[in-house]
């Protein structure tokens, strides 16, 4: 479940800094199934996250946890926790990710990961599950980054990147990823004060690994962005089938007192 093709003549890509601040936040939402094929007839689930500004760096943590249902009747109970402490400066990273099926560990991954600068080359050292070194290619953005970098290009008038990510998520190293925006434009009214005066727009990225045979996604995400990296309206596609995800609970965090 990794967060988890035709090239395109890419724009220069702005830098992280041309975007409005980022915003620390608590989200919530709420997973029912969009779409299904195969044996899957029914799924439900929540998801949360938790952006902390941690003066220094940015804490995130993530908890995904669904219900999936067979044509036979059977519940299958998933949970991945996800948690990172990405540096401001986009050039170092640590990384935890832990996931289960019906309380069995079927993966964990652990490691740190840093660049020469943001965007630039580097190297992670995974710890688990296994000891190995592997090198970042030149352009790599960590999580943070790589969401600065999208909103800085939507609010420029971008409508497609392609950017190399590292975000622990697997163990073969940097993804591509391919991003599409559309509809960025002005505030529209919603049930959230926080959200309801800035700018958003659709955004669909689809991850890929960097082997050369790669020609479908491993993975694809849509999503409303506002220009403080907030997303709402999710639609996760893991293959076999997607979900659809709402925000059910959200307020933005007091700044540090760094």
């Amino acid at each position: 479940m990794r967060r988890l093709a035709a090239l395109f003549l890419l724009a220069c890509i702005p830098t992280a800094e041309a975007a409005a601040p980022l915003a620390a936040h608590h989200a919530v939402y709420k997973l029912v199934l969009q779409s299904a094929r195969g044996d899957i007839i029914a799924a439900t689930g929540t998801m949360t996250y938790d952006i902390t500004d941690a003066c220094t760096g940015w804490t995130s943590a993530q908890r995904l946890q669904m219900t999936v249902t067979n044509r036979d009747g059977q519940d299958v109970r998933m949970l991945s926790d996800y948690a990172t402490w990405e540096a401001k400066d986009g050039t170092k990273l640590d990384f935890h990710m832990r996931q289960t099926t019906d309380q069995a560990v079927t993966d964990q991954i652990d490691g740190e990961a840093t660049l020469d600068h943001s965007g630039g080359s580097g190297a992670v050292r995974y710890t688990s599950p296994q000891a190995k070194m592997m090198a970042l290619p030149d352009g790599t953005l960590l999580p943070m980054a790589h969401t600065a970098a999208l909103i800085a290009a939507a609010e420029a008038g971008k409508r497609f990147l392609a950017l190399p990510l590292f975000d622990g998520t697997g163990t073969d190293g940097a993804q591509d990823t391919f991003i599409t925006i559309a509809n960025w434009g002005g505030p529209q009214p919603v049930a959230w004060p926080g959200l309801s005066k800035l700018p958003s727009g659709r955004v669909h990225i689809a991850f890929f690994t960097r082997a050369k045979s790669a020609q479908t996604p491993d993975y694809e995400i849509g999503m409303r962005y506002w220009e403080n990296g907030v997303a709402d309206d999710l639609s996760m596609n893991f293959g076999d089938f997607t979900m659809q995800g709402r925000l059910s609970e959200f307020h933005l965090a007091a700044p540090p007192h760094c």
